[in-house]
């Protein structure tokens, strides 16, 4: 390994970008063929990350005679569904606040039902399906650091009992015990929900990919969509890519981050980036003195958050915000890290685990986009006028959230009246994203408010959120 003061110890095998490490561990597969020519389905899916492949999945399990093409730009899995940290999270992906001002709120808590079920939902389908992706139900335990994050976790505890979550969905943990789970420096206060799992998201990706072929389902790789079409009189809807035009009875979008390259959509969601590093694997001594021995998904309760988890190979992944966006909406979908984040996240790793900075070095550090709506708030939509469909926006939650979406979605093309098309996120509708520099600006101002209203709170006594990060939340809506 290599290190310099005030930098991130690197491997010796350290590797930057290239995907994600869980691609460096199961092998990046081979794009598989390109949309041969023109052709007909009765639906299309464009995306074959989480929510077109569950798309894909439940509509071809439920409806047989179906006829589905996935369109993929690299291969399934290449965007945030093989890059993200792993957490099939049970949280709502949104506002509860906002979605219960439109639909009431019976309704944003059956939405949060709904979630909880979908992380049942995601470790049955992979069971049955064979998908040996390292899931373990351990749930997420919220870690509070100082005094001001640790009133912000009291009061989320008493606003899930108010949301519908019983005492066993949300459990305060006394010190004794959140030591005995987790030991994080500086640790005031914590809470664990059972409602979460611990995945290698590209090896969950791939296996899906695979189950939904051999259902039938054609998923063509290397085949960039640059337009879609709705619906008109006489002609159905289409994705136009430069092999050949699929059309179809419905097209339906499942782009998260990379939306804003298609026509149309720039303004539609903001691709917010966020990057992670990964550790060599730690000896015994280590875990010895951390704990983790049941693999809970760790979190805190910083407005800058981190996201970490301990993989099945005994390594500590660990993500947060680096360079948070892109000018105009642009991606570097080869997620490389730059240098100062990778140092960033080692130095926040070690501050919570400080045994890490003993044995442990980083292995690999990357970077991916997610969707970020206007409204903070996730969406299903399916209109019958034009055909066209989507769902994303899922703020960071999307490996749960794009289960359920998938299923909504189902339901909606195959016209059922179920009460997952009863959700208050169907057909929500929310403007679009400010133009330039006015979004950049915006972004850019938010995450330096939320790193200001953090060192503050860190170094202060005061049990009160900093009224910076409540500038932050009015500037970007969030």
């Amino acid at each position: 390994m290599s290190s310099s003061p005030g930098r991130a110890p690197l491997a010796s095998g350290f590797a930057n970008g290239g995907v994600s490490h869980w691609y460096r561990a199961a092998g990046r597969p081979v794009p598989g063929p390109r949309l041969p020519g023109p052709c007909t389905a009765d639906v299309c899916v464009v995306g074959a990350g989480y929510t077109g492949l569950w798309t894909a999945y439940y509509l071809k399990r439920d409806s047989p005679d179906l006829r589905i093409v996935v369109l993929e730009r690299e291969f399934a899995g290449f965007g945030a569904s093989g890059r993200n940290g792993g957490w099939v999270l049970g949280e709502i992906a949104g506002s509860r606040e906002r979605y219960a001002a439109r639909h009431g709120r019976p309704a944003a808590i059956a939405l949060q039902h709904a979630m909880f079920r979908a992380v049942d939902e995601v470790v049955r389908v992979a069971g049955a399906e064979g998908i040996d992706a390292g899931l373990v139900k351990g749930g997420v335990l919220h870690v509070a650091r100082n005094a001001a994050q640790r009133a912000r976790l009291a009061a989320l505890v008493d606003e899930a009992r108010e949301w519908g979550w019983s005492d066993d969905d949300l459990v305060p943990l006394p010190a004794v015990e959140r030591d005995e789970r987790l030991r994080v420096e500086g640790a005031t206060g914590a809470a664990w929900s059972p409602h979460a799992a611990r995945v290698q998201p590209a090896a969950l990706v791939r296996g899906l990919a695979a189950a939904v072929r051999r259902l039938g389902v054609q998923i063509y790789e290397r085949t960039p969509v640059v337009r879609i079409d709705p619906r008109r009189p006489g002609g159905p809807a289409a994705a136009v890519t430069p092999f050949g035009t699929v059309t179809a009875e419905h097209v339906l979008r499942a782009t998260e981050g990379f939306t804003a390259a298609l026509p149309g959509h720039r303004r539609d969601w903001l691709p917010m980036n966020s990057s992670m590093i990964v550790t060599t694997p730690l000896p015994a001594r280590t875990w010895k003195a951390i704990g983790w021995e049941r693999r809970e998904l760790l979190g805190d309760m910083a407005h800058y958050y981190m996201y970490a988890q301990r993989t099945a190979d005994d390594r500590i992944a660990f993500g947060g915000r680096g360079r948070p966006y892109r000018y105009g909406s642009r991606v570097d979908d080869g997620g490389r890290t730059e240098p100062a984040t990778v140092d960033a996240l080692w130095t926040m790793l070690t501050g919570m685990l400080p045994a890490v900075a003993d044995e442990g070095a980083v292995e690999h550090a990357w970077s991916g986009v997610l969707g970020v709506p206007r409204d903070w708030c996730a969406t299903v939509v399916l209109d019958r006028v034009t055909g066209l469909g989507h769902a994303g926006g899922y703020t960071g939650h999307g490996v749960a959230t794009a289960n359920l979406a998938g299923r909504t979605l189902r339901d909606l093309v195959l016209g059922h009246d179920t009460d997952l098309t009863a959700l208050p996120w169907v057909d929500r509708r929310v403007r679009r994203w400010e133009p330039e520099p006015l979004r950049w600006l915006g972004v850019h101002a938010m995450y330096a408010l939320y790193r200001a209203a953090d060192a503050r709170e860190s170094s202060a006594p005061s049990a009160r959120t900093s009224g910076l990060a409540r500038l932050a939340d009015r500037i970007t809506g969030h």
